[in-house]
């Protein structure tokens, strides 16, 4: 049975038609993912659903007493939620049905035994239970809970909470209110990775009907089992998950350009027709043909496959990306922070050249003011952070509000650049400026467009080091797909922060995890950043095996002599990998790398290799010297350096057997 119903509808702004004869079915219990680019009518559509915006044509037929909840982007909260006492009662109001009878109830109960065994409070008790109303408090834990609130702010004002609480806020709300159809909009801003993760677990698992609007795609293959896909004011419907849904797309896609090929070969045809025709003056014939020629155009203009004219064309922007040295940035007992007040520790790190590292952890950790003391915006509290050689830094804020350098986005560009305006005009269409929209003015952009720009900033330049705070924040889905083909291609160094985990998943082959520590630890921070030697999938399962900052900060604070040479030889302290030996006695399944991704790792292990052998040959030949072996100091000092250089050189063998089983299959 259809819940809500959309027949013929149709919506404009001004003279801007946004949906046009979009029709479409919810039944009961179904799970869909609503996909778009930005400015597809995404949010027009579930505001239309929600009947907050007004049809211009269409109907919306739904269900008899049909309970409906919409979470919009950014919270709107109404005057119940801010004026609650407690954030958990402002989260437990939004089962408002289920309060009220259960007010009722109690009052029922207050009036004597009499109403307790009347038949009415039996079926209203009975009704109360079957809406889950006895496990209400349990819920309203569980969201919070997951949605990242400790439970000592279970008790806070609601006013008090920032805007990404307060939005994560009303989501727990909407959760716990269980409506029949629930409407979220881009429901895991503001989430990280853990509270997105128990988002998907908790949706997947419920039993009403939702329409969720997102471009997470990893969220999109957990939650949904239908795709809506807007675009070009239509609707068209997909089965499956996100990941179904590509394939479909593809595949008609590219069904519609092979009919476009026979179609212009038609039409070509035509045009021949109709010249000929009017040589020969038999004016009936060649009416007729060019009305086949009409019709064949129009079918042209209406089944264009319009999926693949938004891609950003990032490929080829990091051509003067200049070379730095081995190590792009090495950090030792730092402390980063605001005011004299530490928020962040580093023991020991460091980004090798041509490495991609996701920066992970919750929210509020200090990723972003890590980041920022790496870009030079802030000083650090103590310790040492040096950048390598040659080594020039580009960042991308996730607040991207720094003044631009130019009143247009062409301007933009040739400030920074240096680029004339046809090269400057050709660059900005790879980021979908084409045209005027070189000439809009930077202060009226939206977010996504902002965003875009930013990454053109970012690219355009000679910045060997990219440090980008949630670069996928305002993209639509093929504006993220480019990014990560760039940032596997891009020779810079790159350190990312995000909640995306697709891009997390294909783009990076080490992690530095921010995690809290006890006081008095290794760091004199309240959160410390440890190196995972692995990439995302490989992490999230450490985590669920029970790994930890904590744990992997106490495996080393008595490293081995082994880890000891690794460090003064590798830079940085870190988790070593297993060897295969371990990983099979384990039974660890060893996650296989992209082509890409193999070649530069390869290239790093073999110049580890190559360097440490060779400082091992002049340290052997020093031995046999008679000045050294007659020089106490000297002959200690070369001994202990060869012993720290075998077991650096073991550790690199050992990296070899383990990228030979990370190798991509053929």
């Amino acid at each position: 049975m259809s819940l809500l119903r959309l027949a013929g509808v149709r919506r404009e702004i001004g003279s801007l038609v946004i949906l046009d004869s979009v029709s479409a079915a919810i039944a009961q219990g179904e799970h869909i993912g609503l996909v778009g680019v930005n400015g597809a009518g995404k949010t027009t559509l579930l505001r239309i659903m929600a009947g907050i915006d007004e049809l211009d044509g269409g109907e919306v037929l739904r269900k008899r007493s049909l309970r409906v909840d919409m979470l919009v982007q950014e919270a709107n909260l109404d005057e119940r939620f801010v004026t609650a006492p407690t954030l958990r009662s402002a989260v437990r109001a939004g089962a408002q049905g289920l309060e009220e009878l259960e007010r009722y109830l109690h009052g029922l109960e207050a009036a004597g035994p009499a109403t307790v065994q009347s038949a009415e409070y039996a079926r209203l008790r009975d009704e109360f239970e079957a809406r889950g109303g006895y496990e209400l408090d349990l819920r309203v834990e569980a969201a919070l809970s997951g949605l990242g609130f400790a439970s000592d702010e279970w008790d806070r004002l609601p006013t008090q909470l920032s805007g990404g609480q307060q939005t994560r806020a009303a989501l727990a709300r909407a959760l716990v209110a269980d409506a029949e159809l629930l409407l979220l909009d881009e429901p895991t801003n503001h989430l990280d990775v853990a509270a997105i993760e128990w988002l998907e677990a908790a949706l997947a698992a419920r039993h009403g009907a939702l329409v969720v609007a997102s471009h997470d795609r990893a969220f999109l293959d957990g939650v949904a089992g239908r795709v809506w896909e807007l675009r070009d004011r239509r609707l068209k419907v997909f089965r499956g998950n996100y990941s179904a849904y590509i394939a479909q797309r593809e595949e008609r896609d590219a069904r519609t350009r092979k009919e476009a090929v026979t179609r212009q070969g038609q039409i070509e045809r035509e045009e021949e027709l109709v010249g000929r025709y009017r040589s020969h003056r038999k004016f009936s014939k060649m009416h007729e043909h060019e009305r086949r020629l009409e019709a064949l155009r129009a079918e042209v203009v209406d089944e264009r496959p319009a999926g693949r004219r938004r891609a950003i064309a990032l490929g080829g922007n990091g051509t003067g990306v200049t070379r730095h040295g081995d190590v792009a940035v090495s950090l030792e007992d730092l402390v980063c922070g605001y005011d004299q007040t530490p928020i962040v520790g580093v023991a020991r790190l460091e980004a090798r050249r041509a490495a991609r590292i996701g920066l992970v952890g919750p929210n509020g950790s200090g990723k972003t003011t890590l980041l920022r003391t790496l870009a030079g915006e802030l000083a650090p509290l103590s310790g040492y952070l040096r950048l390598g050689s040659g080594v020039h830094v580009a960042y991308l804020a996730q607040i991207r509000g720094a003044p631009l350098p130019g009143t247009t986005v062409l301007e933009a560009l040739m400030n920074s650049s240096g680029l004339d305006a046809g090269p400057a005009r050709s660059y900005l269409a790879r980021f979908l400026f084409r045209g005027d929209e070189v000439l809009k003015e930077v202060n009226v952009l939206s977010g996504g467009e902002r965003s875009r720009l930013e990454l053109a900033l970012a690219g355009v330049g000679s910045a060997n080091l990219l440090l980008l705070d949630e670069p996928t924040n305002h993209l639509d889905i093929p504006a993220r797909e480019a990014l990560e083909t760039f940032l596997r291609e891009t020779p810079a160094t790159v350190i990312v922060v995000s909640h995306d985990r697709r891009l997390l998943e294909g783009v990076c082959e080490e992690m530095w995890v921010v995690g809290e520590v006890a006081a008095g630890g290794s760091t004199a921070g309240r959160s410390a950043v440890v190196r995972f030697d692995g990439g995302y999938r490989g992490w999230r399962a450490a985590l669920a095996d029970g790994w930890n900052v904590a744990g992997a900060l106490e495996r080393r604070s008595a490293p081995s002599r082994t880890e000891s040479a690794a460090s003064a030889h590798g830079g940085a302290t870190r988790d070593r990998a297993p060897t295969p030996a371990q990983r099979k006695r384990s039974g660890q399944r060893q996650v296989r790398l992209s082509k890409d991704a193999y070649q530069r790792r390869k290239r790093v292990v073999e110049d580890d290799l190559t360097r440490l052998g060779l400082r091992k040959s002049q340290l052997e030949l020093a031995m046999g010297d008679p000045s050294i072996q007659a020089n106490f100091v000297e002959l200690r000092r070369v001994t202990s350096e060869l012993a720290d250089v075998d077991a650096a050189l073991a550790q690199a063998e050992d990296a070899w057997l383990v990228l030979a089983e990370q190798a991509p299959r053929r």
